[in-house]
């Protein structure tokens, strides 16, 4: 099945560069000027990846991937930001927002292509990563469904965008033991993606968040990264 991928940027010659080589490569493309309009675009048809600039109109990047992963149909789509501004602050913003990958511009067709198609290898296989036998977790007060990416608190649905739920399954997959925050980049990011040690703590407060009063099962342990005790 061909997958289509959504180019938001507000430069019309970047969109026709980006579609032109996405296609050439067998990917279907559809394109939007603005954040606004990527969103419109999104509750028309489902997309594959989705690529954003940061710096548009009516709507940035950084405003449009706030709605997509607050959007449960949206949530798990892979977002790549691609973008003129240089900067350690506006990388870890995009990863914290919850992009998946950050390119900045000028890039080479190929290079984004391939940043493309490796985002896409990523996501397939991590549809794929757990066995059967551990498909559903299930501690007191919390049920964690690796089938159908759902997280039930006290029987109520939780939701939970892709990379928040995928570091909780990891963790709660893997009961007592510590994992330092690399290793969760490598294991949940992955490790073809520039994501700071920042990222996973950012992710582990909205992780506790959510979970209400069952968030201090995901412990910090100080110096070394986090664990998460599995009660019954």
């Amino acid at each position: 099945m061909t997958k289509t991928i959504l180019i938001t940027d507000d430069e019309q010659d970047i969109r026709d560069m980006l579609a032109y080589n996405l296609t050439r490569e067998g990917f279907a493309t559809e394109t939007a000027a603005n954040g606004r309009e990527a969103l419109e675009k999104l509750e028309i048809a489902p997309v594959s990846l989705i690529i954003l600039d940061i710096m548009m109109p009516e709507m940035d990047g950084f405003e449009a991937c706030r709605a997509i992963r607050s959007n449960p149909k949206t949530a798990n789509i892979p977002v790549l930001f691609l973008t003129a501004r240089a900067g350690e602050v506006d990388q870890i913003v995009s990863l914290e927002l919850g992009a998946d990958d950050y390119v900045q511009k000028p890039v080479s067709p190929r290079i984004l292509v391939a940043r493309v198609k490796s985002l896409l290898r990523r996501f397939e296989r991590s549809e794929q990563a757990a066995p059967a036998e551990n498909e559903k977790i299930v501690s007191a007060g919390v049920k964690i469904d690796r089938s159908s990416y759902k997280v039930f608190v006290n029987d109520k649905e939780t939701f939970f965008p892709r990379k928040e739920f995928e570091l909780l399954y990891f963790l709660a997959a893997h009961p007592g033991r510590i994992y330092k925050r690399e290793v969760l980049l490598d294991e949940v990011w992955g490790r073809d993606t520039f994501v700071v040690e920042r990222t996973v703590d950012v992710h582990i407060f909205k992780v506790r968040e959510k979970l209400g009063n069952y968030g201090k099962r995901i412990e910090t342990v100080k110096g070394v990264g986090y664990r998460y005790i599995l009660e019954s």
